[in-house]
């Protein structure tokens, strides 16, 4: 979740004095935009997968993330919001030869070591966006991570709205969860994988715009989170969660067109400036921490200032594409951060997803006209809600073809368009026709994380079982499957005669 902060309470004489440090790191943001040398390397994958553990008998999560990290050991895992999750950074990789094969590998090995040591404290890691087995009770015992940012972040949050946080989803179905928190613990509840690709200042909006069309189909062929709280809810539930547990805004503020903390945007950008901007003038600062830099000093001195300030305050404006500043050995860089899709189901499923986006992303960008330039931002925004809350089953509005499902719109399409962009970056033929045809799979077979869930669910219900138990029995089929890394679209669904003469689930979630 971001930089670390020393202090959870801040006075008025804070928050003006953060305020001040934040719009000069933008101004020297702005001169640095204007005349320095920001960094660039050839396209590379970088990651950031958000995991869970859940316990190994009742399949709940489990609170020990502290136990698990430290069996771990340092390296590349680390603590998220809540006592059951875990992050996992992927070291950035060039996009060539058959690096995408090689990421796989390091991440089914990095999972399994993790998966040892949780085994060592009878849980198991799941990837998926919501954990099924989620229930709000779980936020009335100590749920929260240790460290002074997540409590800062929680207060804060709540204290802006004035009052607790209200949930208010309903799926497809008619499904609903209508409830009320006074701590954002739901907000742990979204796990999810991060992109980012470096560039430019002067190509930053370009890959912003294209990443920002590329999203709903991200989320239509990726969606992995149908349940909360026991209900069937959108098939990227994780989008409005994230979106409801973030909002600070009141009933009055959301009437007038206050915009969300999190969300996917208003129009298209032709500067990275817009977004800093934004940010700064229209969200007020959550932890106001000032930093000892001095910005304006270091940049009138020939430096290169880390903006400390303006990145803290950057790092609670969720946007579903986020533009980010940052050093690396005294040499400044920007880049585009991805966060559309949730973790899993598996290390295959989410290297194949990064190959789609990638391929897509460099092709969007440097072939022909701007895909951005022939449809509205309103057709955009309208098919990422439409993605997130009917997934493999969404349509999509897209330029030259018009309405179409967005199965038929990727594999009869964009297949081919995503191809094009690996293979101008450099990806082997075989690893490009190899991680592509897993999207494929999952269109033709009309499948994904969210609705192989579904479904299973379903089938268990129709042999007799109650919702938890069918949750629970789904669940476990699914922490299998994903530890065995086969592509989600070749996940059987089990035959409901079997199910039914088959064996309850362990235990019933306990109170």
């Amino acid at each position: 979740m971001g930089q670390e902060v020393s202090h959870s309470e801040f006075t008025r004489e804070q928050r003006l004095a953060f305020r001040a440090k934040v719009r000069d790191d933008l101004d020297c943001f702005e001169q640095m935009l204007e005349g320095s040398r920001f960094d660039f390397t050839r396209p590379q994958m970088g990651l950031e997968i958000e995991l869970n553990l859940v316990d190994e008998e009742t399949l709940d999560p489990a609170l020990r993330n502290r136990e698990v990290l430290a069996d771990i050991g340092e390296g590349d895992f680390q603590t998220e919001v809540g006592r059951y999750n875990i992050e996992l950074n992927v070291p950035p990789r060039p996009m060539a030869g058959d690096q995408a094969v090689r990421l796989e590998r390091w991440l089914s090995q990095s999972l399994r070591r993790a998966g040892d040591a949780a085994r060592g404290h009878d849980c198991r890691v799941a990837a998926v966006g919501v954990v099924p087995t989620l229930q709000a009770e779980l936020f009335d015992q100590p749920w929260l991570s240790d460290g002074v940012r997540y409590t800062a972040l929680n207060d804060s949050l709540i204290r802006e709205r004035g009052e607790g946080l209200e949930l208010e989803i309903e799926g497809p179905t008619g499904e609903r969860v209508e409830s009320y928190h006074d701590t954002i613990g739901p907000l742990s509840g979204c796990t999810s994988v991060q992109l980012h690709q470096q560039v430019t200042p002067l190509d930053f909006p370009v890959y912003w715009n294209a990443a920002t069309v590329i999203s709903s189909l991200q989320i239509a062929v990726g969606a992995n989170s149908p349940y909360l709280f026991g209900k069937r809810l959108w098939a990227e539930t994780r989008i409005p969660l994230f979106t409801q547990m973030t909002d600070t805004r009141s009933i009055e503020l959301k009437h007038q067109g206050v915009r969300p903390r999190a969300y996917f945007g208003r129009t298209w950008i032709t500067s990275i400036f817009d977004l800093f901007e934004e940010n700064v003038r229209s969200f007020p600062a959550l932890l106001p921490e000032t930093s000892d830099e001095d910005a304006k000093a270091v940049l009138a001195a020939g430096g290169v200032p880390h903006l400390l300030d303006l990145k803290l305050h950057n790092g609670t404006v969720w946007r579903w594409n986020r533009p980010i500043y940052d050093t690396t050995q005294g040499v400044p860089h920007l880049r585009v951060e991805n966060r559309v899709l949730p973790a899993g189901p598996t290390a295959v499923d989410t290297v194949a997803n990064a190959c789609f986006y990638y391929g897509l992303l460099e092709s969007f960008t440097t072939s022909g006209r701007p895909i951005w330039t022939k449809m509205s931002f309103a057709d955009a925004d309208r098919n990422f809600r439409e993605a997130a809350k009917h997934g493999i089953a969404a349509t999509q509005v897209w330029p030259g073809v018009g309405t179409l499902p967005a199965v038929d719109l990727v594999a009869d399409h964009l297949l081919s368009v995503a191809d094009d962009g690996l293979a101008a970056l450099g990806l082997r033929r075989e690893v490009r026709s190899h991680y592509l045809s897993v999207i494929e799979g999952r269109c033709r077979a009309r499948t994904n994380g969210a609705s192989w869930q579904v479904a299973v669910t379903e089938a268990y219900e129709a042999a007799g079982w109650s919702r938890d138990e069918a949750l629970r029995a789904m669940f476990g089929h699914y922490l299998d499957h994903s530890e065995e890394n086969t592509p989600v679209h070749l996940w059987e669904v089990p035959d409901v005669q079997a199910v039914a003469e088959g064996d309850r689930p362990v235990a019933e979630r306990s109170a």
